[in-house]
């Protein structure tokens, strides 16, 4: 049973592009903390509070899925810059998701 579990694992890694790859192997936690918790501290914003990244204030600026996020994270928006290089390539995808994610469950860690 444990072969098979490697080697599904195994042709679902090379069925993926290269790019799907790297991005599954970053963790979107460890890429917030690093990157954007020190403006973002669990999901809020020290610099414009109504710039949350709680689902309220995302659907109000209609950031209402990880791709619109994403696209912030790499881009930037307003007076937040783009992360894009820092996070690598495909990693703001990682981190939308994980932002969509946190936000759905009302920042509750766990």
């Amino acid at each position: 049973m444990r072969a098979l579990l490697i080697v599904a694992g195994l042709l679902i890694a090379l069925a993926l592009p290269v790019e799907s790859v790297g991005a599954l192997s970053s963790d979107g936690a460890q890429l917030f903390d690093l990157h954007c918790a020190g403006c973002h501290p669990n999901g809020g914003n020290i610099i414009r509070r109504g710039r949350s990244l709680k689902l309220k204030d995302l659907s109000k600026r209609g950031l209402d899925n990880p791709e619109a996020i994403a696209a912030i994270a790499k881009e930037g928006i307003g007076q937040m810059s783009g992360y894009g290089d820092a996070l690598g390539e495909g990693n703001e995808q990682v981190v939308g998701d994980w932002v969509w994610l946190q936000a759905q469950n009302a920042w509750i860690q766990g």
